[in-house]
């Protein structure tokens, strides 16, 4: 019997492995003088390539952006406009979630409300994997202002 860890066929073993990896790797680079609340955050695009951001802070505590949008914007503007998977991780013990603004600006980019987000602790020992349609539903998208996403 074959076990697809990733729980998804959208993406493989490998896949999945490497997009925990870079989630706790991708801590490292987080500005977080203030809170000391780390996060890292990766995205596996349509075409297979890697994406890593981290949340950035500032004095003024309004101004700061987390992984989830800083990985986003990254892909975003590198032509990458449509996602497979998106993996976070903290510090903690337990297995953070994004936060409400993020899961919005994820919804905007992900292919259907499928999508898969990996949610990990701070070692990737604890993993929760729910759809971007499980973490805000009843969301709003693209598709109900006409445009197509597909």
């Amino acid at each position: 019997m074959t076990i697809n860890l990733a729980d998804d066929p959208r993406i493989s073993d490998e896949q999945y492995l490497t997009l925990k990896s870079k989630a706790l790797e991708s801590r490292n680079l987080s500005y977080s003088p203030y809170s000391k609340f780390r996060v890292g955050c990766t995205i596996l695009t349509e075409t297979d390539e890697y994406i890593v951001g981290a949340n950035i802070e500032n004095a003024s505590y309004g101004a700061a952006i987390c992984a989830e949008r800083t990985a986003i914007v990254k892909a975003a503007t590198s032509g990458f406009m449509k996602f497979k998977a998106l993996a976070v991780s903290t510090d903690l013990e337990t297995c953070a979630s994004p936060c409400g603004i993020c899961r919005q600006v994820i919804r905007e980019f992900s292919n259907d409300k499928q999508l898969p987000v990996y949610m990990f602790n701070k070692d990737g020992s604890k993993v929760i994997k729910m759809t971007i349609d499980e973490l805000l539903p009843l969301s709003f998208g693209p598709e109900d202002l006409g445009m197509v996403t597909n």
